[in-house]
């Protein structure tokens, strides 16, 4: 999976989920995504230094190239997070709308 497929498929996992208790964080997961681990690292670190979640603890030594989560992980999607998903679920039903009357966007 792509990583903006993937970003949209955790972002909207965590807004479907937000305030449950029992919600299971492998359905985030690298494997849930189809992501290498270094990959999903990263692309969970970067989400929340955008602000679309929060609560994640990363580290990163001097002998470390990039940083790396501390698990356990609680991740919660943010308002920023929120707001995302509303332009690109808006954005995606105008597209297939203009498709439908036989417009085209590259």
């Amino acid at each position: 999976m792509n990583d903006m497929n993937a970003t949209y498929k955790i972002l909207k996992l965590l807004s479907k989920y937000r305030g449950k208790e029992d919600f299971d964080y492998e359905l985030i997961s690298a494997k849930a995504v189809k992501m290498d681990i270094d990959q999903w690292e990263q692309l969970m670190i970067a989400l929340q230094k955008a602000g679309y979640i929060e609560g994640l603890v990363y580290t990163q030594s001097m002998s470390q190239k990039f940083p790396h989560i501390v698990e356990p992980i609680h991740p919660l999607i943010t308002f920023k997070g929120m707001e995302y998903l509303e332009d690109n679920g808006t954005m995606a039903k105008a597209k297939e709308a203009l498709a439908l009357i036989g417009e085209f966007i590259p």
